[in-house]
């Protein structure tokens, strides 16, 4: 879809981070935007950024966990702008300590945003960019932890981004087998300069409170080496930037960070030799 002017663009986790560069970079390329996030406040400020740039926007509160609220995002995409041409399933969070210490709750959580968000997203506007003909294109937000194995903070966050990874490969396949004029990329990005290490900030009220476990000694290591990442991480802009060149060329795999490159391939190389993964944390 090379020729991004005039079009629209729905994108999830729009309030901040890659997602609301993701609405920059779109906004700038001249297209109407169609901002979702479950962070009302955020959003708000985002729209209206946009809208003291001349951009047409709308924000669409939703918690992309339930499908209502996706079916409604969509209607009101269509109704503002009349198509939706690029949707980029991007909202994200993390949270959560090791498999077995996390709770249900929190399992539910991060997998019904992470994942049930993607699936949501590809269910309710698919039939959208077939029906209205053209071309179309969706961005699946997984992360560099979907295609390696990471001493994560969050195993339900790893667990998410490996499906997200695995669900944009059978869509991209489905839709080809079709001859769909629907293209997919899955972005994998590494650390960027992002909220997701607070996302315990939208995290929704248990009703088993005790249930949160705290960190292990180990996962406090983890958690200060990965807030110190974050910290230092790409510009949420280079990731967005990055990712509207793999939609204008129709490219599946988005690594905006190519210097993970070598940890993928050891992973690739490691299943082949029968290696167990690596326990070392990056």
């Amino acid at each position: 879809m090379k020729n991004l002017g005039g079009k629209t663009a729905v994108i999830t986790g729009a309030a901040t981070g890659i997602g609301r560069a993701l609405a920059l970079r779109c906004a700038g390329a001249g297209m109407n935007v169609v901002l979702a996030d479950i962070d009302k406040a955020a959003l708000e400020a985002t729209r209206g950024e946009l809208g003291q740039s001349g951009a047409k926007a709308i924000a669409v509160p939703t918690d992309v966990s339930s499908p209502e609220r996706v079916e409604e995002l969509a209607r009101k995409a269509v109704e503002a702008f009349g198509a939706v041409h690029l949707l980029c399933n991007n909202a994200g969070v993390a949270f959560g300590t090791s498999v077995w210490e996390t709770s249900l709750d929190d399992w539910h959580w991060v997998l019904g945003v992470n994942l049930w968000g993607v699936v949501h997203g590809v269910r309710i506007f698919m039939p959208i960019l077939l029906e209205q003909g053209g071309e179309a294109h969706i961005v699946n937000t997984a992360s560099i932890q979907g295609l390696i194995t990471h001493h994560a903070l969050s195993a339900p966050y790893q667990v998410s981004k490996h499906a997200v990874v695995s669900l944009s490969e059978q869509l991209r396949f489905e839709l080809a087998r079709r001859g769909a004029a629907v293209g997919v990329s899955v972005l994998c990005p590494g650390w960027a300069r992002t909220r997701i290490g607070d996302s315990g900030r939208l995290r929704p009220p248990t009703e088993r409170p005790g249930e949160v476990a705290a960190f292990a000694p180990d996962q406090e290591e983890a958690y200060e080496h990965c807030m110190k990442a974050v910290e230092n991480g790409a510009d949420p802009d280079e990731v967005a930037a990055r990712t509207l060149d793999a939609v204008r060329e129709n490219r599946f795999y988005v690594l905006p960070h190519p210097e993970w490159k070598a940890r993928i391939r050891d992973r690739m190389e490691g299943i082949l030799d029968e290696r167990a993964p690596d326990t070392t944390l990056y």
